[in-house]
Order: structure tokens, then C-alpha cells, then sequence
């Protein structure tokens, strides 16, 4: 696994514009960063990457099934006693999911390890699945990489087959796609699902999360006031179930993506609940609750609130002091604490490797670099490339 400097394509911003990618830069700094690449050779992607991707996602879902049947997790997941019911009802029907991602910290040798699973509302999927997709076929067509040079991406072609899956357990019936207002990054994704969802042949209808309303029927509704029979949203399943709206989830018979089960893995207490049954497991770091015994026994650690997205109020505590601490929202709910194991640092980089899935199959990877030991939302996003 290599950091190679790059020459920046000069026609990269107007193409940009040309394809809708809005969000390439924040607030005048660069969220998309094509001046470097990272290469890795095709058994470290298939077997360091892909393997452990697909072996810790099962190892995920047989988590679900234990904490949905039992009310002592459920609690500790932090998911309300109202909705107890209909997560369980939501795993025993297998309500099917569309895609997830796993991140983990790896530098090219020894074992990937997991550092969270993003299994409700992960984002970088337009930047993953076509745009990097793009700036290699476009360094390649112009001579500046191999024309061998390949890239872990299976991801847009992936989507496409699982929407065309999908289809047909909702024969004829319209998908909403759902996001909240004034947020680039997330209409930006949810648009490039959107778009895969047609190329797959399903009719399709957008509304923003704040427009969605319910009639007499305690259905909800778009602005259209057609009722929402099937939906993606990239809207998370803690806030949902804690809303006004809350009250209506068990009797719209809605068909969400992702599936209100997904409310499990994307939850921080997943961690320790996988080193509790898989200890030891080589992709894993040791992690534990605020009551587990064996809390102690960790001297360099990291604090996680169980419902954190992006990094925020993420604590790095080293040798028995705070070393870094990224405020934000989260904390009332819970922590966990996850042992301390730093992300590799290319340079003044520190790298972070997001694999993807869909459906259960490993479909891709996304690598994001900052400064910080923490990846937060305004992380820069680098491409890669496979090269033997």
C-alpha cells in the first residue's frame, strides 16, 4: 500500500460541475483530493479487505439476531422500549438491506481492523462508486497510469443488480428517496442512489425528510400526499424513533432501506458485543462497556458515544490522559470504549479504508485522509488504484 503524489487533471472542477458533483469542496477547502492516490496490489485488497468485510458482516448479523430477542440489549442499545417489537419483526421478516460500510485501519500489512460499522446512513457513495471510477479511466486514457491499472470498485454495478433484486419483491411500486434539507453532501448521495435505482428500471419519487407528512390513514405522505410505500432514507433510525412521527412506524407498512434492524449494527455497542462473542478475532480491537470488568486492562483506548456519526465527540485517552477530544451532539446516550490502535500516516496523513457492501457481498473500497487521528466529515477523499 503506497501514497503516490499526483498531477491534478486541469478539467477536473468543470467536469465536475458537468456531472452534478456540488460537494467537491467545503467551505473553500478540498473534500476531493486527486493531487495523491494510494496503490495496493490485488491480494491485499481481495484478502486483507474483502475477506474480513465479508467474514465481520455476518459475524454482524448473528450480533442482530441476539440482541433483537433479548430486552436486556435492546436496552443497552439505547433503542426505546416502543420500538422493541418492531425491530424484532423487522430481523425475523429479513426485510432486506441495500448496502453498508465498514471502516478500518490499514496500512498495507498485517490485519485490517474494524473500527465501526456504517450500516444506516453511510455517505461517500457518488465519490466511491463513479467519481474516482472516472478519474482513473481518465488517467489511464491519458497515459498517466498503466493500462492495466484497476480499482476495487464494483460498487455502482452492484447497486444496480440489488435495485433490479429488490424490484421484484415491489413489483410496480414507486421508491421514495429521502434526505433532510440543506445538506449537499447527503442530496448529492441521495440523488446518485436515486439514479442507480432507475438505471435499474424502478420509477422513482424524492421528497425531503421535513416535508414528509401522515394522513387520515397514518400513512406517511410526500408532498403529493401519495402515500410512501417503500423508501430510501438517509436518515438515521435513532432520531426516527425518537420523533413525533415515531408512533406511526409500526402501522405505515412502509418497506425501508435500510431495514429498521439496520438500528443495531450502526449502533457503537455493536463493538463490544463483537468482542464479547468473536474475542480475539484478528480484525477486531478489543472493546468494552462503561460497567465490563475488563475496562481496566485498557491503558490507551478511545470513547465512543454510541449514536456518534462522523467522528464527533470522539475521546483519545493515552496513558491515562486525553489526548484528543472532536466535540459534537452525541454522549447522553451512552458510550463504549474501543481499544486505542492509531490510523496509519502516510506523511502528515492519517488514512482511513472504507469497504463497502451490498447486500452482503464486499463491493468496493473509499479511503479518506486528514490531518487528525479522527476522520471527520470534512476529511479529505483520496482515489485509488490497484497494481501488481
Amino acid at each position: 500500500m503506497l501514497r503516490i503524489n499526483a498531477t491534478e487533471r486541469p478539467h477536473w472542477r468543470a467536469l465536475a460541475k458537468e456531472y452534478g458533483f456540488g460537494f467537491h469542496s467545503m467551505y473553500d477547502d478540498p473534500y476531493w483530493d486527486e493531487t495523491a492516490y494510494y496503490q495496493f496490489t490485488l491480494k491485499q485488497i481481495e484478502d486483507d479487505l474483502e475477506a474480513p468485510t465479508e467474514e465481520i458482516h455476518q459475524m454482524c448479523l448473528s450480533i442482530v439476531d441476539k440482541v433483537v430477542k433479548d430486552e436486556y440489549w435492546l436496552q443497552r442499545f439505547q433503542i426505546p422500549e416502543t420500538m422493541w417489537q418492531n425491530v424484532l419483526e423487522s430481523w425475523q421478516r429479513r426485510e432486506p438491506s441495500l448496502y453498508s460500510r465498514l471502516d478500518f485501519a490499514y496500512d498495507g500489512s498485517g490485519f485490517a481492523k474494524l473500527y465501526e460499522n456504517n450500516a444506516d446512513t453511510p455517505t461517500s457513495l457518488y465519490e466511491t462508486g463513479f467519481w474516482q471510477w472516472l478519474w482513473l479511466e481518465d488517467l489511464v486514457d491519458n497515459g498517466q497510469l498503466r493500462r492495466d491499472a484497476d480499482q476495487c470498485n464494483l460498487l455502482q454495478e452492484l447497486l444496480i443488480n440489488r435495485f433490479k433484486e429488490l424490484s421484484s419483491l415491489q413489483p410496480g411500486q414507486t421508491i421514495h428517496f429521502a434526505c433532510c434539507k440543506d445538506t449537499v453532501e447527503d442530496r448529492g448521495t441521495v440523488q446518485y442512489i436515486e439514479d442507480c435505482a432507475k438505471e435499474a428500471g424502478l420509477t422513482t419519487a424524492f421528497v425531503h425528510v421535513e416535508d414528509i407528512g401522515i394522513n387520515g390513514n397514518h400513512e406517511f405522505t410526500d408532498l403529493k400526499d401519495n402515500p410512501i410505500r417503500w423508501m430510501f432514507k438517509l436518515y438515521p433510525w435513532e432520531d426516527m424513533f425518537r420523533e413525533e412521527y415515531a408512533q406511526y412506524l409500526a402501522g405505515a407498512k412502509v418497506n425501508w432501506l435500510e431495514p429498521m434492524w439496520k438500528s443495531v449494527l450502526s449502533n457503537k455497542a455493536l463493538l463490544p458485543m463483537l468482542w464479547h462473542e468473536f474475542r480475539g478475532h484478528p480484525n477486531l480491537l478489543p472493546a468494552f462497556f462503561a460497567d465490563d470488568r475488563e475496562l481496566s486492562s485498557l491503558k490507551d483506548y478511545v470513547v465512543k458515544p454510541l449514536f456518534a456519526r462522523e467522528g464527533a465527540n470522539i475521546t483519545i485517552v493515552q496513558n491515562g490522559k486525553q489526548t484528543l477530544r472532536v466535540d459534537g451532539p452525541y454522549g447522553d446516550e451512552g458510550v463504549i470504549y474501543q481499544a486505542f490502535h492509531p490510523l496509519p500516516k502516510f506523511g502528515d496523513n492519517y488514512t482511513l479504508i472504507g469497504s463497502w457492501l451490498v447486500n452482503e457481498e464486499a463491493a468496493g473500497i473509499s479511503i479518506r485522509e486528514d490531518s487528525s487521528l479522527v476522520t471527520q466529515d470534512m476529511s479529505r477523499y483520496i482515489p485509488h488504484i490497484i497494481l501488481d
